[in-house]
């Protein structure tokens, strides 16, 4: 759905959307299952620079929710998790704020996303916010044994007749550092 300054002229645009699965590609390793509810709404807020020099900005509040599928950091089998989460973020037009040479930034700046001439792409803005919800990381189970490094094999699902390799000499040095690192 692409929202205009055009649209929101008049009034703010409500959303209430349900995005089916496979709508939004999120990362190979991230999977939307079911429908993603979205509420909210987006309105126009028109910037004044100057007599006669107006921005029109895109402000987007919105609450979502809906269930995912991330895959375990160490056994790579999927997770599921539901997720919710809301967001209040304002969007201008791409290269209103672009000045020649180098310049430094607010931390009020670093809030703002920027849209492209045709519009305000939702889905894009969803993503984002879905991205920065997830945990970085997934485990199946807090003692997930992971996969074999020497044949692939689940070690949750089967124990694997492998013989660990002996630790090059040259490398056990590094395990001592990794040891007193933690402690």
């Amino acid at each position: 759905m692409v929202i205009t300054p055009a649209q929101l002229v008049d009034e703010p645009l409500i959303l209430d959307e349900t995005l089916a699965e496979g709508v939004i590609e999120y990362a190979p390793d991230i999977r939307q299952v079911g429908p993603l509810k979205l509420k909210g709404q987006a309105e126009l807020i028109v910037e004044h620079r100057g007599p006669k020099e107006f921005v029109d900005d895109i402000r987007l509040r919105a609450a979502f929710s809906g269930e995912f599928e991330q895959l375990c950091a160490r056994c790579l089998e999927p997770v599921r998790q539901p997720l919710a989460g809301e967001f209040d973020l304002i969007f201008r037009p791409g290269g209103v704020d672009d000045e020649p040479g180098e310049r430094a930034i607010t931390e009020d700046e670093t809030e703002i996303g920027y849209y492209e001439e045709s519009g305000l792409l939702l889905e894009d803005a969803v993503r984002e916010q879905v991205l920065l919800t997830l945990p970085a990381r997934t485990l199946c189970q807090e003692d997930c044994k992971g996969l074999c490094p020497h044949c692939g094999a689940n070690r949750n699902l089967t124990s694997c007749e492998c013989v660990e390799k002996p630790v090059d000499p040259r490398l056990a040095v590094l395990a001592g550092i990794a040891v007193a690192i933690k402690a």
